[in-house]
């Protein structure tokens, strides 16, 4: 709620953009970031939810989209998606949001790459943490 109220203040009351500002490359960049991110975010959450059928409570590997390559692909999707904010506004409060989503989120995605490796014996070993191939 207290960031939705930063970034709603700094778009009212602080931010003006010019008109050229909307075919600006960091707009546009921006912009197509948050929805890529975006639709990584709700497909790896649909992903996620097909795992368990109602009333069921056991763990499963995440299977398909982005879970292919990492642990966390609803974090990574994200963390484009916040990241893509920042460019799109080029605020401090939206940097600094996505700044704290990417520390936030990427130790989740460790924690829970960690307890897959502990918990299942037949977890894809190459499957990173957060960031495909790197981490």
């Amino acid at each position: 709620m207290g960031n939705g109220f930063l970034q709603a203040h700094y778009l009212i009351y602080c931010a003006e953009y010019p008109k050229e500002w909307y075919t600006d490359v960091r707009f546009s960049l921006g912009v197509f970031l948050f929805v890529l991110g975006m639709g990584i975010n709700i497909h790896s959450d649909y992903l996620l939810r097909q795992l368990r059928k109602p009333g069921e409570i056991v763990y499963k590997i995440p299977q398909g989209g982005l879970f292919t390559y990492v642990s966390g692909a609803n974090f990574l999707g994200e963390i484009i998606e916040w990241l893509g904010y920042a460019l799109a506004t080029w605020s401090i409060p939206a940097l600094a949001f996505a700044f704290f989503s990417l520390c936030f989120l990427g130790m989740q995605a460790f924690y829970h790459h960690r307890f897959y490796l502990k918990t299942f014996e037949d977890y894809p070993k190459s499957r990173k943490a957060l960031i495909p191939f790197i981490f």
